[in-house]
């Protein structure tokens, strides 16, 4: 039987530039809920059975995905049934193509957080490997969506595939769905108001080309990247401008260079205290000081407290300028000056979302 639950969240047009917002309708809601993970789904893991199911990598969480899930709890509350994501971990791409540049838009941490907030009661972790990757899709539905979920219905998207060699297609769930006795729903691509498909791809375009104004539009929230602070040579504070700094670890590289921000504290450590602060932020190599390895650093305004080892979540508003090299750090100084004053009159206009 479902558990109670507030209201899942779906997709509502509302006005202005950033303009599309999460509602709710009377059974599901964007909550705070506390999501259930269920690692390598086996035949025990059935603890809530019968689960409305998406299935999908979901990089991003975009708008696209947002609707997806918000089919799913639509189907949910028809049939008064939990509502449950399928994910896979390590991302396929990342095991097929190890050496490839960061790409990803949602570390686990952070899908899983979002997954939450769209008011998903499950989300099922599939371990992802070469071994895996060879189980045809027949066989995956049969021993991982029957035999571990137990889902009575499956939404997918319309490009849909899986199983060895990608043969799984949206048409051989629905035969299988047939077989097994699952219901399965396909959902075509979805366009914003510029016709636009939303697009994980697409988004990652978009921020490595700087716009991440134009990927927030697809996202429905501001591109962020979050992690523990780590200690630095502390030379921003000599010049008057102390920075947190993070690195990128999986994240997709955005462009390099200088970007309005607003941040925000995450967990019960929160340095913030709820607060999400306006920044100026620089992402890159330093190549003023010779670094080497890509990291961000951010310069919170109007705030002194101490913030290594807290975990920080920074979003990426606007981009300022290209990253450069200077000929010290006097000249470094009154660019970073500069930047952090129009980094503030870009955030006093920005619209949140």
């Amino acid at each position: 039987m479902r558990r109670p639950r507030e209201r899942c969240a779906i997709l509502r047009p509302a006005v202005g530039l950033f303009s599309w917002q999460f509602t709710g309708h009377e059974n599901c809601a964007v909550s705070v809920a506390v999501i259930r993970v269920v690692r390598h789904p086996g035949p025990r893991s059935n603890h809530l059975p019968g689960a409305v199911l998406a299935m999908g990598n979901f990089d991003g969480l975009h708008r696209g995905h947002a609707a997806l899930i918000g089919r799913v709890c639509d189907l949910a509350r028809q049939g008064d049934r939990p509502t449950g994501v399928l994910t896979f971990e390590p991302h396929p791409r990342s095991v097929f193509f190890p050496a490839a540049e960061p790409f990803r838009l949602t570390p686990f941490r952070v899908k899983e957080r979002e997954l939450a907030r769209l008011g998903v009661d499950l989300l099922f972790v599939q371990h992802f490997d070469f071994a895996f990757s060879k189980k045809s899709a027949e066989d995956f539905i049969a021993e991982v969506i029957v035999g571990a979920i137990g889902a009575s219905h499956i939404v997918v998207g319309w490009d849909c595939t899986f199983g060895n060699r990608r043969r799984g297609t949206p048409d051989l769930l629905q035969a299988e769905g047939r077989r097994h006795g699952f219901g399965v729903t396909v959902i075509e691509p979805i366009r914003g108001a510029d016709t636009v498909v939303y697009s994980s791809t697409h988004i990652r375009e978009l921020l490595k080309a700087g716009k991440s104004r134009e990927a927030a539009t697809l996202l429905g929230r501001y591109w962020e990247i979050d992690g523990r602070v780590a200690a630095g040579d502390r030379r921003g504070r000599t010049i008057g401008f102390p920075t947190a700094n993070l690195g990128l670890d999986d994240y997709l590289h955005p462009a390099f260079g200088v970007y309005a921000v607003r941040v925000s504290g995450d967990g019960p450590d929160d340095p913030l205290g709820g607060r999400t602060i306006d920044g100026v932020a620089n992402i890159g190599l330093r190549p003023t000081v010779g670094g080497l390895v890509p990291r961000l650093e951010a310069h919170l305004f109007d705030i002194d407290v101490d913030l290594y080892g807290r975990h920080l979540r920074v979003a990426l508003v606007d981009f300022i300028r290209p990253e450069q090299k200077f000929t010290g750090l006097d000249a470094l100084k009154a660019q970073i000056a500069a930047d952090a004053a129009q980094a503030r009159t870009i955030l006093a206009a920005a619209g949140a979302f």
